[in-house]
């Protein structure tokens, strides 16, 4: 089911600004027996995002009754979608929009288990990731460098790619977030120029705390990877997988790794 400003509809202005510019954010989250996972958190990144884009922010009630509706499912994936709106032609935003609302429904992505349980192998991608603190940590709907991440995978046959900076600093995978692990210790890359700041990672962080596992939030250099004992992606769909290979790098999975997979899945933060 798709609704557009609460109407079951898959039809969309050509002059919306979220199809023309990409102006606009978007969240998307696991739904388990008709309950959005972490759904108050991917609300508040929501409004921060709205916020830093100057969107006006859609009534709460309203939203909500529309996850409610489109969320009654039994297992499935759920995009929101806040957009500026239509107007005319030109870049600069005008005064009087009036934000669209997109509320979908999409079937469970039906990934190897194998992914979280054996690990994947991954690479460096090519395309880097622009630096504007402006963007940084919001999931706007620019996503050009994602899209040319995901063909990169395509094209090698990997399932996630590691993203870097202009700078050259390890920032995520083209759908994740990313995460180093050495001994009981966690490192993931510092997004205060790029990359989205995701829910799962945020989740991670204060698990790992809570269980004494020491985290750094850092600038990472793909040198990194070499020193690390273990690596992994996360999001809000699939969970976690494992780096089990990065080029001639062969990884174990570390028990704190193993831990943090049953700890998220018994919390209920992946499904």
């Amino acid at each position: 089911m798709t609704l557009i400003d609460g109407q079951p509809t898959e039809t969309i202005s050509v002059a919306d600004r979220g199809f023309q510019y990409g102006d606009g954010l978007f969240e998307t989250m696991a739904v388990e027996k008709g309950i959005p996972c972490c759904l108050t958190e991917h609300l508040e990144r929501l409004t921060r995002g709205c916020l830093r884009l100057g969107i006006p922010k859609p009534a709460p009630a309203l939203l909500q009754q529309e996850i409610q509706t489109v969320a009654a499912i039994e297992r499935g994936v759920l995009k929101i979608i806040i957009s500026r709106g239509a107007g005319g032609r030109g870049y600069a935003p005008p005064f009087d929009a009036s934000p669209t609302r997109v509320v979908a429904d999409f079937p469970w992505p039906d990934y190897p288990a194998g992914f979280r349980e054996e690990g994947i192998e991954t690479f460096l991608c090519e395309t880097r990731l622009g630096r504007n603190q402006r963007l940084a940590g919001i999931k706007h709907l620019n996503r050009l460098e994602q899209v040319l991440g995901r063909a990169e995978c395509a094209e090698k046959g990997m399932p996630e790619g590691i993203m870097s900076d202009t700078d050259g600093n390890l920032i995520e995978g083209t759908m994740s977030n990313l995460f180093l692990a050495r001994g009981n210790r966690l490192f993931t890359p510092a997004l205060t120029s790029s990359g989205v700041r995701g829910i799962v990672r945020s989740r991670i962080i204060r698990l790992a705390k809570m269980l004494g596992i020491d985290v750094s939030v850092t600038r990472l250099d793909p040198s990194a990877l070499s020193h690390a004992d273990g690596a992994f992606f996360c999001n809000s769909v699939l969970g976690i997988w494992p780096v089990r290979r990065f080029g001639d790098r062969r990884y174990s999975i570390p028990p704190v790794i193993r831990r943090l997979q049953r700890e998220l899945i018994e919390r209920g933060v992946i499904c």
